[in-house]
């Protein structure tokens, strides 16, 4: 939605969409909600520029007709594939079958622009996890330094990455974003996940005491930052084959930081910080819904004990000279939990230009150009 509403405030680019749905008029009922959300009223004058359609990541060719691939093929010039499971449970198969088959769908496409002459950039977004358990520094040239996964989203992401790697004939930029939260305007946002949901548990008072390591790194960055660098690396991509860590990296938090500025802000005494081993005592007697908290946020604990931190030099001298910085995380924090607790966690969702009304909208980015673009829109 970000990147969507970037290329349609900056830039004159046509967008073509690919969206899950079963036949094209059902990914423009999309489109169209998508667009409300993002501009409100406003929306239906970005409606011309992009065209939608219904396709499917995991199926040959994105469930498309040849003729419809070479059509495509024929108008586009940009990929960005950000097309993803961001489930931490799913099955490794069925993980696999979204973030690594996906991606090798969405690469015979960019195979396609490319042999047709219109190739001009395709940038994979992946995360900044496909560090999985590696501890110490993690540069934007690393990928394979031996680490094991914490989940099947680490390594389908890992696997996912080092195949895009294997397209050295492809003009290609990779991303790694690490942990994304709202607006740090606004706070808005559209998805209430990964470090919403323990804080909200926490709010809620079912998380008196979590496994951690108080000095561990909450590698966190807001969702415009994350929008305004893959804009501005697709619009100016760097050398073939450059990896981008859209981290926070030495500017990131810590647990112990961020339990001090949420008990701030919930006015509740900061969670007891416990080892592995007397925490699973500790949840073995939890009742009730702290018991079914516990159990539901267990993906999200191996987050609190994490011990990489990510390099993110290239990422900063390329982007700080465009005015793109990221901030750290107690800079919006509270703005983050002032929507989250307006809208109930997303029980009452508040669209974008709502969240954004009065604060005025971006320009035209200078050198802005007309032809088609193509984002992969969200699997799942």
């Amino acid at each position: 939605m970000e990147l969507l509403a970037r290329f349609l405030e900056r830039s004159d680019r046509r967008v073509i969409a690919p969206i899950r749905a079963a036949d094209d008029a059902a990914a423009a009922g999309r489109v169209d909600g998508v667009l409300r959300g993002l501009f409100g009223p406003a929306g239906e004058r970005h409606r011309e520029r992009v065209t939608p359609v219904a396709a499917d990541l995991t199926a040959p060719g994105l469930g498309l007709e040849a003729r419809r691939q070479e059509d495509l093929a024929e108008r586009v010039d940009l990929i960005i594939h950000s097309a993803a499971s961001v489930s931490f449970t799913l099955p490794l198969d069925e993980a696999r079958a979204i973030n690594l088959d996906g991606t090798r769908r969405v690469l015979e496409l960019a195979e396609l622009v490319r042999e047709r002459g219109g190739l001009d950039h395709y940038c994979h977004v992946s995360t900044a996890y496909v560090s999985g358990t590696h501890a110490g520094r993690f540069g934007e040239n690393d990928l394979d330094v031996g680490q094991g996964f914490r989940n099947t989203y680490e390594q389908s992401k890992f696997e996912a990455e080092r195949l895009v790697r294997e397209h050295r004939d492809l003009p290609t930029t990779i991303v790694r974003p690490s942990i994304v939260v709202g607006d740090r305007r606004s706070g808005w946002t559209a998805a209430f996940n990964v470090l919403y949901w323990p804080l909200r548990a926490f709010s809620r008072g079912l998380y008196p005491a979590v496994p951690a390591v108080p000095s561990s790194p909450v590698d966190v960055v807001s969702i415009d930052y994350v929008a305004d660098a893959i804009y501005d690396l697709s619009a100016r991509p760097g050398a073939p084959g450059e990896t981008y860590h859209l981290t926070a990296g030495d500017r990131a938090s810590n647990i112990a930081e961020l339990a001090e500025l949420a008990s701030r802000y919930f006015d509740r005494p900061p969670p007891k910080v416990l080892t592995p081993e007397e925490f699973a005592s500790f949840a073995a007697n939890a009742t009730g819904l702290q018991r079914s908290a516990l159990e539901e946020g267990h993906v999200f604990f191996p987050y609190f004990s994490i011990r990489t931190v990510f390099d993110d030099a290239r990422a900063r001298a390329r982007l700080e000279p465009a005015g793109i910085r990221v901030s750290p995380l107690p800079d919006y924090l509270e703005r983050l939990l002032d929507f989250a607790t307006r809208t109930r966690w997303g029980k009452r969702p508040l669209s974008r230009a709502a969240a954004f009304a009065g604060q005025g909208r971006a320009g035209r980015a200078p050198g802005s150009r007309p032809p088609y673009a193509v984002a992969a829109a969200a699997n799942s």
